[in-house]
């Protein structure tokens, strides 16, 4: 669907990696946004026995998880190590990402009880998906929350966060190139009232734009 065939706005989300994107999405999901997160759905393709055995005819036995199936966290490694390896992988993940994620649009546009849609993705700039949205939202946060939150989730040192980032745009691209900003560095409440001016800004905004 196209942005003048859309009824509701479309919103992406972008940020550092431990910004808080999810916080935010969940937020949004309360105010009566459908989120679609790319996170999920390239998990749900990397459960897929066509897409593991794809990898495994790849990679061999190495990435095997314990169960037969695919170890994400071994893909992940192997794919940050190598550039080429992991522009093989997006390759055959994103379009039927991008599939799935054009079904749960659609399904968002004809829900009444929906009023945007959020596409929450770590590859926002990189994979062209800021030009199918209406507006996008910066999640920021200091680069020492950040390391903080990436240690304590995902277990990360500074030296793993750094290694990440480096495979995406730099922040301050994605921060110039997005129309709404929520900081992140102080409390659940204060980020709530935010996210709650910038939801009733995009609604009013793509109004006016109707």
């Amino acid at each position: 669907m196209t942005k003048e065939g859309r009824s509701k706005p479309v919103v992406g989300l972008s940020g550092g990696i431990g910004s808080g994107k999810s916080t935010v999405a969940s937020i949004l999901a309360d105010l009566g946004a459908a989120v679609i997160s790319s996170d999920a759905l390239n998990t749900l393709e990397l459960a897929s026995p066509e897409v593991q055995q794809t990898l495994i005819g790849w990679w061999g036995d190495s990435i095997r998880s314990p169960e037969g199936g695919v170890d994400r966290r071994k893909v992940s490694e192997l794919i940050f190590d190598d550039e080429s390896q992991r522009l093989r992988l997006q390759a055959l993940l994103h379009p039927r990402i991008a599939a799935r994620r054009s079904v749960l649009m659609a399904d968002a546009e004809v829900n009444p009880t929906v009023r945007m849609v959020v596409v929450d993705s770590p590859l926002l700039f990189e994979t062209g998906l800021d030009q199918m949205c209406d507006t996008v939202v910066f999640v920021d946060t200091t680069e020492e929350l950040r390391k903080g939150r990436s240690e304590k989730a995902r277990h990360w040192t500074p030296g793993e966060l750094k290694r990440r980032e480096n495979s995406q745009y730099p922040l301050d691209m994605k921060r110039a190139r997005a129309d709404h900003m929520v900081h992140n560095n102080s409390t659940l409440t204060d980020l709530r009232q935010q996210v709650e001016r910038v939801f009733a800004a995009v609604l009013a905004d793509f109004g006016e734009r109707s």
